[in-house]
């Protein structure tokens, strides 16, 4: 007799065949919709094209990216014009304030490329000014708002190098939709209302043009869902970055605004730190998990806590042990402890840091690490390991989003208030063309809506990626001038036999590798679709060590969606996990996978429920 059948013959619902029917109801009351095919938890069918998809979080800029490859626009092309809509119509993700990371594949070559699109600390802030000012906000770590936490924003130059390698229309006509919407006005979907509506109260007092810029009135009334939306200095902002190159806004009008604005009001970033800027080509790092090549960019970036973990549970029969079992996830969750460990002692910016980078994705350093998980008790602290050194990696950096975001009760700097901000604080979106050309592509403002810091007249924030650097002086991530922080977000992908299987990502935080392993273990070992492991329910561990500082003290703990069964829950708690309920920390999913059927090429793609997302194709 299975619980659910115990349960519903319970004296709650008065014992016998008639409980069980009181129950049946009640359960059905509650349940989602009848599905004919696949997995009844799945929301929908994934989407299939033959010539091209697209997966974004916003309807809109999904069928925008679809419009430009309908025009012959490449899939980097695709990705830049959905991108730049993304920035417009989910502020509280994403947007040009923000830094860009991408793993391109080129059909033609065969070849996966990475780029690093994230900015640098001010050049003129010293780590003993850092100190200074620290002190005079009376704390330790760098705040989340204002202008301590800003980093040069890297995504414009990211789309340029982006374009000029991969583009096939003018980036005129990849910008000319966001351009459109910004100055027509488009309907704020739901979530994004929802996430922008702390707005007004986490940035009030800050220097700037916030009201002006994200509210309807101008004194703080955010849209609701439906609401007209317009953003016409950003819509100008991009007609000049289209029309002039990614110089007027690293070296030109743009640049020089920005240096005025922050001279004017104790800012950090100067021109001189925009003229110095670059993105940096990388090769993507990998792992063979089970036969499947799994990619993701190196360091700055956490992507290299995903292929620890899979290395990891290389060495557990997990398809044996049950999907969503006690087994599992037990497992699971120790194995991302065991990387988050090492996530927080070596991951930095290679230009400042030796980083042990073949050692730590070593198949001998996963199977000493293998041996610290304990089948029967969750581990109340971890130690980082000591792989082997390969000496100082040069495998440049990429992104990372602190679980110190999910968190509530922070003070926020310029607030004076205790304050929830919202998860809200990233997009990833796919694209792929008619030639084979896939993107895997994320972007980010890193907190919430950013810094909070909106120079008037540009239409956008300045992101607050320098939240994420320590303080501690002998830390590999420790701040510094014209260094990149420590970055959660993280582009994936998958290459099977020689060839591409997937592009995917899931966005959120330290939820970001947590999540990568969990939507590719529901494909690889327990056989879901692509739509089902994006739609399945989560699990995200939080309270570990963090490369901000952080110490896990007493095993942090363990948030579940109400999909995993209570059974696994209990027997969770039996080996002493802290298990809580959250709803909304679990990021969100976009994937494009390729198959072949009797020879033929059709994409699939998938974007999940969470988001206000679609996946759309041809």
């Amino acid at each position: 007799m299975t619980a659910m059948l115990r349960f519903c013959m319970s004296r709650k619902f008065g014992g016998g065949i008639l409980g069980l029917i009181a129950c049946f109801y009640a359960t059905i009351a509650t349940a989602q919709i009848d599905r004919i095919t696949g997995k009844p938890f799945a929301t929908r069918s994934q989407v299939l094209g033959r010539h091209g998809m697209v997966c974004t979080s916003v309807p809109a800029a999904t069928q925008v990216g679809l419009d430009i490859l309908k025009r012959g626009g490449s899939a980097v092309d695709a990705a830049i014009a959905a991108n730049a809509t993304l920035g417009l119509t989910e502020p509280v993700s994403n947007g040009i304030g923000g830094d860009l990371f991408a793993i391109v594949y080129s059909a033609k070559e065969n070849k996966l490329y990475g780029i690093n699109g994230s900015g640098r600390s001010p050049l003129g802030l010293s780590y003993e000014q850092m100190k200074a000012e620290l002190a005079k906000l009376k704390r330790e770590t760098i705040p989340p708002t204002g202008m301590l936490p800003i980093s040069v924003p890297g995504t414009v130059d990211a789309w340029f190098e982006l374009h000029k390698k991969f583009g096939k229309l003018k980036l005129t006509d990849d910008l000319a939709p966001a351009i459109h919407y910004a100055e027509e006005g488009f309907p704020v979907t739901q979530l994004i209302a929802y996430y922008w509506a702390f707005g007004p109260r986490i940035y009030k007092g800050l220097p700037g043009a916030f009201l002006q810029t994200y509210t309807l009135d101008g004194k703080g009334r955010t849209p609701a869902e439906g609401d007209i939306f317009k953003n016409p200095a950003l819509g100008n902002t991009l007609r000049l970055i289209g029309e002039r190159g990614r110089d007027v806004f690293y070296k030109g009008e743009i640049a020089e605004k920005i240096d005025a604005f922050m001279q004017a009001n104790g800012g950090w970033l100067r021109k001189v730190d925009f003229e110095k800027h670059t993105s940096t080509w990388v090769e993507p790092v990998s792992t063979n998990y089970r036969g499947y090549d799994v990619f993701e960019l190196p360091p700055n970036g956490q992507g290299v806590a995903t292929l620890q973990i899979l290395n990891i549970l290389e060495g557990f029969d997990l398809r044996a042990m049950g999907r969503n079992s006690p087994e599992t996830l037990h497992t699971m969750i120790e194995a991302k402890k065991i990387a988050w460990a090492d996530r927080a002692k070596y991951y930095a910016d290679p230009d400042f840091a030796k980083i042990p980078l073949t050692g730590l994705l070593s198949k001998s350093y996963a199977a000493e690490r293998r041996k610290f998980i304990d089948p029967n008790h969750a581990a109340k602290t971890v130690a980082a390991g000591n792989p082997p050194s390969d000496g100082a990696s040069n495998s440049r950096p990429m992104g990372i989003e602190s679980v110190r975001y999910e968190q509530a009760g922070r003070q926020f700097a310029g607030t004076g208030e205790d304050a929830r901000l919202p998860d809200g604080d990233t997009i990833y979106m796919c694209t792929a063309d008619d030639e084979g050309n896939m993107v895997s592509l994320i972007q980010s403002n890193y907190r919430g809506m950013g810094s909070g810091i909106v120079v008037p007249g540009l239409g956008f924030m300045f992101q607050d990626r320098g939240e994420l650097f320590s303080m501690q002086a002998s830390h590999a991530n420790v701040y510094a001038p014209g260094k990149r922080p420590f970055h959660t977000i993280i582009p994936g992908f998958v290459m099977k036999d020689g060839k591409p299987w997937e592009a995917f990502g899931v966005m959120g935080g330290g939820m970001q590798p947590q999540g990568h392993v969990q939507v590719l273990t529901s494909q690889i070992d327990f056989g879901l679709g692509l739509q089902e492991a994006g739609d399945a329910s989560r699990w995200q561990h939080e309270g570990d060590s963090e490369p901000t500082d952080e110490k896990m003290t007493n095993g942090g703990y363990v948030e579940v969606e109400s999909g995993i069964p209570y059974e696994t829950v209990r027997e969770l708690k039996k080996r002493g996990h802290d298990v809580r309920v959250d709803v909304g920390g679990y990021g969100g999913y976009q994937a494009i996978k390729v198959e072949m059927h009797d020879g033929q090429r059709v994409y699939a793609g998938a974007s999940e429920s969470r988001k206000d997302g679609q996946a759309a194709g041809y």
